[in-house]
């Protein structure tokens, strides 16, 4: 599994479309957003055979190569990831220089628990949010 492009443990079996990189497609949802160029879903149709295995590192690409192409750039961004586990603290710099890389402007990482609340309070599942800010082509 993993979590912020980053390799983790698995801590148990979950569902998931694509690799389950939570933190990737919430900051790829934010950038797709903040530029008006849809969301996850629509870029990333689960019925297109070309996105069949692709990982978190290539969408996020993809959607960088998109905001240029659409005359956006990112500002930065940050993502948060709320579980119990897999714990962000010990790679939390390898993350955030993965994404800075792959999105080539500053992304930070965070990560919070929800105290036992709720599906990742129970460990059940993580969930991620993220925001961004994109910047439009002077025209």
């Amino acid at each position: 599994m993993l979590a912020a492009g980053t390799a983790v443990r698995r801590c148990r079996r979950m569902l998931r479309a694509f690799d389950g990189d939570v933190a990737i497609h919430a900051l790829c949802d934010a950038l797709l957003s903040a530029a008006g160029l849809g969301d996850l879903g629509s870029v990333f149709a689960l019925n297109q055979p070309q996105w069949r295995g692709v990982t978190g590192a290539q969408m996020l690409t993809h959607v960088r190569d998109l905001l240029i192409r659409s005359e956006f750039s990112v500002g930065n961004a940050a993502v948060q990831v709320i579980a119990n586990r897999p714990k962000v603290g010990p790679r939390r710099d390898e993350a955030q220089q993965l994404l800075t890389d792959l999105a080539r402007r500053a992304v930070s990482v965070s990560a919070t628990t929800t105290d036992g609340l709720g599906l990742t309070g129970r460990g059940e599942g993580i969930a991620a949010i993220a925001t961004a800010l994109v910047i439009a082509a002077s025209r």
